[in-house]
């Protein structure tokens, strides 16, 4: 099996949304197919980490800080941006196309030699387990795809269990209630685990507690940002710890949230050890975060920004970052596209506070029709709104009208920002 033919079984595995067995929640079907593979999702320990938002994030900072401490650090996150091989890496470097058809075939052979018909997200899952075995990282650090308790990743014990924080997501599957999340999300923490809460509720930490996991270690309580101010490409922070005030610190990422995260994963990093980080350390891990298409400034005259938020508070987040931080001169270009909700992403974004709004159909089969969010902005009250079958038109459209004083931010989704990603650097001046 070559790369191209391991990306078609995929496509024939593929599912609603991709990440699990939505219809019928249950690890059963991983666990077959990593069991007849030797259990690889044991072969290191993990961190573990879930959340509504702030995530991909998280993980990419929990592996600088392993990293900066000399460990081999494996990664498995989703979706990707711009190509499937970026959800699984190693000390940040994506697997090979080689290696990750290889891995797949893998799968393969094993949905054959148990008849167990895998989803997409579940092979994908298994082939990044098989890989870290094979390569012998030292340390995973897995991103939950959905929820949390009947997530493929869910068949791993970690060591660590993080939560970032709760927000109303994904209530199809689990709700109506943050409570009724929390619980989801809570099935991570097993009863080896250190668990490292960013959410603040009492009442939803008490969930997490509840889970009973070996320490519960909560943000406010046990860690916390003492300072998070603006600095010259990102943010200057400092962060205390059950053990450690850390001073001084750079992260090269927009948006005081992105301190919040910093928090949670040196929390992760410090329980995982048992112990202090050395302040060097701590300032070369966080010094070396790249999170691509998380508020990721892609040029400057016009200034061009994507962000693949795609919910309602994280799209708040973000316009408060856009807003915010930058607070541009120019004109205001908004390029939108999203899965779901379009009224309340669009809301979400301040939509109405951009001059210039390009609505267009976001590149996944649960796309909604740039025509259906572009009446959304219109009734939000933006004036000038422009409807693009795809993100590609939008972005071209959007810069053939900037100048350069103008910023241009497209997000909505992450398949918006990870088409965004390509065609803005293409297509800029």
């Amino acid at each position: 099996m070559d790369f191209a033919a391991a990306l078609v079984y995929l496509d024939e595995h593929a599912s609603y949304d991709k990440t699990g067995r939505v219809d019928d929640p249950s690890t059963d079907s991983i666990a077959t197919l990593c069991a007849a593979m030797g259990d690889p999702q044991h072969a290191q320990p993990v961190i573990h980490v879930t959340g509504t938002n702030g995530k991909g994030s998280t993980v990419q900072m929990i592996c600088r800080l392993l990293m900066a401490q000399g460990l081999t650090v494996g990664t498995y996150t989703s979706p990707h941006l711009e190509y499937i091989n970026e959800r699984i890496q190693r000390n940040g470097e994506p697997i090979s196309d080689e290696d990750f058809a290889e891995q797949i075939a893998a799968v393969a052979a094993v949905e054959i030699l148990t008849g167990v018909r895998p989803t997409y997200f579940e092979a994908v899952t298994a082939a990044a387990f098989r890989w870290f075995a094979d390569v012998a990282v030292d340390i995973t650090v897995i991103e939950v795809g959905m929820l949390g308790r009947w997530d493929a990743t869910n068949i791993v014990d970690g060591q660590v269990a993080v939560v970032t924080n709760i927000a109303l997501d994904h209530t199809e599957f689990a709700g109506p209630t943050l409570a009724d999340i929390a619980r989801e999300k809570a099935g991570i923490i097993k009863s080896g685990s250190a668990a490292v809460v960013g959410e603040v509720n009492p009442d939803l930490v008490q969930i997490f507690r509840d889970e009973g996991g070996l320490s519960t270690l909560v943000s406010g309580d046990d860690f916390e940002v003492v300072d998070n101010s603006l600095a010259i490409g990102g943010r200057a922070l400092d962060l205390r710890t059950p053990t450690t005030i850390y001073s001084d610190i750079f992260l090269p990422l927009h948006g005081a949230h992105q301190g919040d995260n910093a928090s949670v994963a040196l929390a992760a990093v410090e329980a995982f050890f048992a112990a202090p980080l050395a302040q060097d350390v701590v300032h070369e891990g966080f010094a070396n975060v790249e999170i691509p298409g998380r508020f990721e400034v892609l040029g400057l005259q016009p200034l061009t920004i994507i962000d693949g938020a795609h919910n309602p508070p994280g799209a708040d987040v973000c316009a408060s970052v856009f807003f915010g931080d930058f607070d541009p001169e120019g004109r205001r270009i908004l390029i939108v596209g999203t899965l779901r909700d379009p009224d309340e992403v669009v809301a979400a974004l301040r939509a109405d506070e951009f001059d210039v709004v390009h609505a267009c159909t976001a590149p996944s089969p649960r796309g909604v029709d740039g025509a259906e969010v572009a009446v959304a902005a219109r009734r939000l009250g933006c004036d000038e709104v422009y409807v693009h079958d795809s993100v590609d038109a939008a972005c071209r459209a959007a810069l053939r009208s900037a100048d350069a004083e103008d910023a241009i931010l497209a997000a909505g989704s992450i398949y918006v920002a990870g088409a965004a990603r390509s065609a803005l650097s293409r297509y800029a001046p």
